[in-house]
């Protein structure tokens, strides 16, 4: 079985800044940590090679620092890293990052593949099944449960917003993991010992056989044009009193704005 993790490095937030007159994030100097929906994805992956045998591949796409992030993930248990790092990458949107990552996937093979269900730096959950359609193989979001992993197929819960829904797939197939999956395990001594001996494959875009066209800020249709921190918010008031007290003093502002 060939499982591979695709995960991200992001800045921790509660340390993000923005620069005021650039507009863009201050990284330097702001500690970085695995996104926190990937710590449930590696967990995933793990818990499937201890079920059913197999090899765990984590992917990363970043800076040469990304390095980091993997060797944490083999800490845990994952087998070998891969850094995809290139000048050439740098300014993906999800579009281009998707596709870089299905082509180092395509390269390496894979019959399950699990993603984080976002990344908290960009929020938009979009690299997971992005990635899958660009492999064009079948993907499962949200997944909150692993029911079952037989030989050819793997059946899931998927979180919906009343419940859950019983999905099968055939392999290969992509999932997106939730919070709920799992808990994350703490990296053991042996783990750390391998982590810090393991190898790291470095992969540029000749290594994954790309058109330059197609990566970076060349193959990204959309781009981020500024950033800012929203204007804080005043004015605002605390009804207090019992329900209807409360009920009575929210009509009175109501009417004392002209909303009724």
């Amino acid at each position: 079985m060939n499982i591979v993790v695709c995960i991200k490095q992001v800045p921790d937030t509660a340390e993000v800044r923005i620069n005021p007159e650039t507009g863009t994030l201050i990284r330097e100097g702001v500690p970085s940590i695995i996104n926190p929906f990937d710590m449930h994805a590696i967990e995933a992956g793990i818990q499937i090679k201890e079920r059913v045998g197999g090899k765990v591949t984590v992917i990363t796409m970043g800076p040469p620092q990304a390095e980091s992030a993997l060797r944490d993930a083999i800490s845990m248990g994952a087998d070998d890293g891969i850094l995809l790092s290139d000048r050439a990458f740098a300014g993906s949107d999800t579009w281009a990052t998707s596709f870089t990552l299905s082509k180092a996937i395509a390269k390496l093979g894979a019959d399950i593949i699990i993603c984080g269900k976002q990344a908290i730096d960009g929020d938009t959950a979009q690299v997971g099944p992005e990635t899958a359609e660009f492999l064009n193989i079948p993907h499962i979001s949200y997944v909150r449960k692993i029911e079952e992993v037989a030989q050819n197929s793997i059946k899931v819960q998927r979180l919906m917003d009343e419940g859950y829904d019983i999905v099968e797939s055939s392999f290969p197939v992509l999932l997106t993991a939730v919070k709920e999956l799992n808990e994350p395990r703490l990296p053991s001594l042996k783990g750390k010992m391998a982590a810090k001996k393991a190898l790291i494959q470095k992969w540029g875009a000749t290594d994954i056989m790309a058109d330059q066209n197609d990566l970076g800020l060349k193959g990204s249709p959309t781009q981020v044009k500024n950033i800012f921190t929203p204007e804080a918010r005043s004015g605002r008031k605390i009804l207090e009193g019992d329900t209807e007290e409360q009920v009575d003093a929210l009509i009175q502002e109501l009417r004392g704005i002209k909303c009724l």
